[in-house]
């Protein structure tokens, strides 16, 4: 008989991901049942999902819902999405908290959670505004001390951001250039995925083999890109000119209309304490990527499938 699997972030792309890769997995589409979780189930999102696997409610301000949404379930692929208010912190740790306290109580076999490293830990405390990150690494000490097998997804940079966040991605100089600009050196190596078409690799590694990987965190990552190669890959992507310009914090925190201390603070904290994920991120991208269930896409691949729009 097939397991449940209740998925938070069912219409978002982390979710969304897992969803299409069990679902696409003769293995495990098998082995386990999808309850897709929303916070809107009438959502057009909702309604599009609801063609292939069972979605309900489930918000985490809403114990009764999350009840229901988690009985009976077997594994819990759970995940929170940032907060950035004053108290940006405890309002995402609490959101995960009760994710993984609902779990427990309905007698959830497992529980995998989309996790961060922890900047503030990392960094010794010289980094304190990345909050997404450490709150999510909070929520993961959290429920490595439940009693529930646990095993940890842990995103790099997604692919789909130079779309999603054009204020990152490269700027039009005078002439027919664009820049990519960063306070960091050039050498810096960045993380990437593609989110949408292999978050669920890494978790449907853990789902085939939820023993062998209990307790593990998937860094993960198709591979590490300095910036250099990074504006390489754009350039013949877009059939532009990208080149990456190192600049001041100063000038790197002005550019930014959200969030300037967050994306200040990671960036720094990337290049001052080994990469994104520490001083081992090299070695810690390769056994994820080398355990993946499934072929990563590349970063040139991802950039021909999907151009940046240079105008």
């Amino acid at each position: 008989m097939a397991k449940i699997l209740a998925v938070f972030g069912a219409t978002g792309i982390q979710g969304g991901s897992v969803i299409n890769h069990v679902l696409n997995d003769l293995e495990l589409s098998q082995n386990y049942e999808i309850r897709a979780i929303t916070r809107d189930v009438n959502s057009e999102k909702a309604k599009q999902l609801r063609e292939k696997v069972n979605v309900v409610q489930g918000d985490v301000l809403n114990p009764a819902t999350l009840e229901a949404a988690l009985a009976g379930a077997h594994t819990v692929f759970a995940m929170t999405t940032p907060s950035f208010g004053p108290d940006a912190m405890e309002v995402e740790y609490n959101n995960a908290k009760a994710i993984a306290d609902m779990a427990v109580q309905k007698g959830v076999a497992y529980i995998i959670f989309s996790t961060l490293p922890s900047v503030i830990e990392i960094s010794n405390g010289k980094y304190t505004h990345v909050t997404p990150f450490d709150a999510k690494a909070m929520a993961e000490k959290y429920i490595q001390s439940l009693a529930i097998k646990s095993a940890f997804v842990s995103y790099g940079f997604f692919m789909e951001n130079f779309q999603s966040q054009p204020f990152l991605a490269p700027q039009k100089a005078p002439g027919d250039t664009w820049v990519l600009s960063r306070h960091i050196s050039s050498n810096n190596k960045i993380p990437y995925i593609d989110a949408v078409g292999d978050a669920g690799k890494f978790v449907g590694a853990i789902l085939a083999e939820p023993d062998k990987y209990e307790g593990k965190t998937f860094c993960a990552a198709a591979a590490l890109y300095s910036f250099e190669e990074i504006v390489t890959l754009l350039s013949k992507a877009t059939g532009k000119t990208v080149v990456f310009k190192q600049i001041s914090l100063d000038d790197f925190t002005k550019s930014l209309p959200f969030a300037p201390a967050l994306f200040a603070d990671g960036m720094s904290y990337l290049e001052e304490f080994g990469g994104y994920f520490g001083p081992d991120t090299e070695k810690l991208v390769a056994w994820a990527a080398e355990n993946a269930r499934g072929r990563l896409t590349t970063l040139e691949e991802y950039l021909e499938a999907h151009p940046l729009q240079l105008v």
